[in-house]
């Protein structure tokens, strides 16, 4: 029995409408599991970055972070830090993937920008960037300069200490405006340098 024109032309037609539905029930679904992965993966590795010695290991953590912090980067003009002392001044981006971390300064992304605690990362040797590798030398006193988005605000040393990889405290938010400069420890894998300063109001 053949089938009349009419007839191939509705199933031509429902076949493409069904294959219509289903890709698009297909790409809403990828778009909400790229979302669960953004969420999973930016947040996680900041923290983790004082356990793991600054680097994040897996590659599809890194790809959504770098790509993350390229947006952000584009956004952000005039972000940088310096320090009088050691004739430092740097370039801070989002993010402390490896990749972030060889070029510039690393901002915890679940810290402040401004207004509060903002903490950042960077390496101290071996590493074509090395930005903290005088931040063992800062003593109560010295001056910190951080610059955002135009505006420009001093920071006064109040402490430089050695603490624990897992003490993710320095981290916390802090009511009074602070900077929180970590960087690695020679030879200490536990452990992290932690400068502590706060805003100078004079």
């Amino acid at each position: 029995m053949r089938i009349k024109e009419c007839d191939k032309i509705g199933i031509l037609k429902y076949s493409t409408w069904y294959i219509n539905v289903v890709s698009f029930i297909i790409t809403i679904i990828v778009m909400l599991s790229l979302n669960r992965l953004d969420s999973d993966f930016i947040f996680s590795p900041s923290k983790a970055i004082l356990k793991a010695g600054f680097s994040v290991n897996t590659e599809s953590q890194n790809q959504v972070e770098v790509f993350h912090s390229s947006v952000k980067n584009r956004e952000e003009k005039n972000w940088c830090l310096e320090i009088p002392k050691i004739n430092l001044k740097a370039t801070i981006a989002e993010g402390t993937t490896k990749e972030t971390m060889d070029k510039y300064i690393a901002h915890f992304e679940e810290t402040q920008k401004w207004i509060g605690n903002i903490c950042l990362a960077a390496h101290n040797r071996g590493y074509e960037n090395n930005y903290f590798a005088e931040v063992k030398t800062l003593n109560e006193g010295d001056k910190i300069i951080y610059y955002y988005q135009n505006n420009c605000r001093e920071y006064i040393v109040e402490k430089n200490e050695i603490i624990q990889a897992t003490d993710l405290t320095c981290l916390e938010n802090t009511e009074e405006n602070r900077l929180t400069l970590i960087t690695c420890v020679e030879n200490e894998p536990n452990y992290r340098r932690c400068v502590k300063a706060i805003e100078d109001k004079k």
